[in-house]
């Protein structure tokens, strides 16, 4: 029996995966698609989703607070971890069915099945052992947690895998880490009433953010009660009367219920084949990628997480996509890496876009710096200590803004439309003369008129 072929296999059911076989199979390709978990990948099963989800149920305590303000008696609220994980379970199965839906329906064979490269244009499913004959490989394999194996005790911490689907609802945890998850965790923990500790070797949350969207996170976490701990880091975990105890860096001990490790994420390389047939790796084991996605091999292509390049799902959905109509549809083009906007769901959410404050000024060129901190309207009745932060970096001589930064309730619902301006290049004149919304916090953003200062 003469072996099956496709014009492309694509190892990985996640966001940038399904989104490439699928455009792929549009374009009249023969696809197949290997998942040897669930489809849908880190973002839908494990990651933004189920994530936001949790945010919003510690908002709902917000809310409650918020209430009496306004006018509104009730009686005392009571939380319920495991329903809220029941019902997320529910809503992610849901999603599940859609995306492998929209994958079949558009003529993908989705394969149940780990796959690995066992040839330029070869791959073997390694639950029948069934070698398919590709024209094109697609890697989209995401990436994982980073476990942290100097700290003595590790297996005994969860990752945001595990965080999802806890038996309990942890009263005190841990946090170790300064990044999107870390905060993420640290805030939503908090917000559904656990007792919170942040550490972190750096001086400060979020490297790489501008600095004053940092500080002002870090004096709202201190706010909300959650116990930051800066410059340090975990060294050991151990169970002790049905919790952990916790060592840290300067010999100071803790005891906790859970411990949470969010120290990055490691590209899913590994036991995939790829040294066999020669795809270059970097040093952190992502595979290295041109601007089209394809790797050294010429039949090789990777999206997504996997290359380690913006690590955020829109992208990798774009990069498939890019990668589907340029080698199946006869439409090319690539993914601009250079203007993305994101939010990071803490509490309050962050959204941003363009160069900081720090990386402006290292430019070399004069900058304005246009920025405010305001008690938002609804803070004023509810008496919550909550402040709302917005800021736009421009260039002086040109007039562009340049960055965008946003801190507060809506951040990433406004810096999504703010994106679309700071890609066409507006100037500050162009948000100078757009008429404000009112009341809204958004209308600071087309009413700062003096520079905060210049540089």
């Amino acid at each position: 029996m003469s072996r099956r072929e496709v014009d492309l296999f694509v190892i990985g059911a996640g966001s940038g995966g399904v989104r490439a076989a699928r455009i792929a199979a549009q374009h009249g390709a023969r696809v197949m698609m290997a998942e040897e978990y669930r489809v849908g990948g880190t973002c839908v099963i494990r990651g933004c989703v189920p994530k936001k989800l949790f945010v919003h149920a510690g908002r709902f305590a917000h809310d409650l607070e918020d209430m009496a303000g306004f006018g509104w008696r009730v009686g005392e609220a009571e939380f319920d971890w495991l329903t809220l994980v029941a019902n997320k379970d529910k809503e992610i199965a849901r999603l599940e069915g859609i995306y492998r839906r929209n994958a079949e329906n558009a003529g993908v064979e989705v394969v149940a099945s780990r796959a690995v490269v066992a040839g330029p244009n070869t791959v073997r499913i390694l639950s029948t052992g069934e070698e398919i004959d590709a024209r094109y490989i697609l890697l989209a394999t995401g990436a994982r947690p980073a476990l942290g194996p100097a700290i003595v005790g590790c297996e005994l911490a969860i990752t945001s895998n595990e965080a999802f689907n806890l038996t309990h609802f942890p009263d005190r945890i841990l946090v170790q880490g300064a990044g999107y998850i870390a905060v993420e965790f640290a805030g939503l923990f908090r917000a559904l009433g656990s007792d919170v500790t942040l550490v972190y070797r750096a001086d400060k949350v979020l490297r790489g953010f501008d600095g004053e969207i940092r500080d002002h996170l870090e004096a709202e976490m201190t706010r909300a009660g959650i116990h930051l701990t800066p410059g340090r880091t975990l060294t050991s975990i151990e169970v002790i009367n049905g919790g952990k105890r916790v060592t840290l860096s300067d010999g100071s001990v803790l005891e906790v219920d859970d411990v949470m490790l969010a120290l990055g994420r490691i590209p899913n390389t590994g036991h995939l084949g790829l040294d066999g047939v020669g795809v270059k790796l970097d040093d952190v084991g992502a595979v290295v990628v041109d601007e089209k996605g394809c790797t050294n091999v010429p039949s090789i292509y990777a999206v997504g997480d996997v290359t380690n390049r913006i690590n955020l799902t829109p992208v990798a959905i774009r990069e498939g996509h890019a990668f589907a109509d340029t080698v199946f549809g006869n439409k090319p083009w690539t993914v601009d890496h250079s203007l993305v906007a994101t939010a990071v769901f803490s509490e309050p959410e962050i959204g941003t876009v363009g160069l900081s404050e720090e990386a402006a000024r290292a430019l070399g060129r004069p900058i304005d710096i246009y920025s405010t901190s305001f008690r938002p309207l609804k803070a004023t009745l509810s008496g919550r200590e909550t402040r709302t932060f917005m800021k736009l970096v421009v260039d002086k001589e040109s007039d562009v803004v340049l960055g965008c930064h946003i801190m507060g309730d809506a951040a990433s619902e406004m810096i999504q439309l703010a994106g679309v301006a700071l890609g066409l290049k507006a100037k500050k004149a162009d948000f100078d003369r757009t008429v404000a919304v009112h009341p809204t916090s958004a209308e600071e953003l087309v009413t700062l008129r003096t520079p905060t200062r210049s540089i």
